[in-house]
């Protein structure tokens, strides 16, 4: 039972590890000459509720909470952009 208890609370560990797994971004340069600092940013995974910036998620690593309101259906609010525009590639 004890080895039960074990085995569990170990795959328990490494599942949470997992699921809130963070990327690591090196610092690079802007094509106006600024330089990004490196920083931490949560794994991508299409969900717009799952992001630092949305309220009421706190971003671990600056203790900032998130300003951004939370949809119902956990995807980008809608703007007339597009879903693009939320996805970095923003129609010109």
């Amino acid at each position: 039972m004890k080895k039960l208890i074990a085995v569990l609370g170990l795959a328990l560990i490494v599942f949470a590890g997992a699921v809130s797994a963070d990327q690591s971004v090196r610092g690079y340069y802007r094509n106006d000459g600024t330089y990004v600092q490196p920083h931490y940013r949560s794994s991508p995974d299409r969900s717009y509720n799952n992001n630092w910036s949305v309220s009421p998620n706190v971003n671990p690593y600056t203790g900032e909470q998130g300003t951004r309101q939370p949809t119902y259906n956990d995807r980008p609010p809608s703007n007339g952009l597009g879903n693009d525009y939320y996805n970095g590639n923003r129609r010109r």
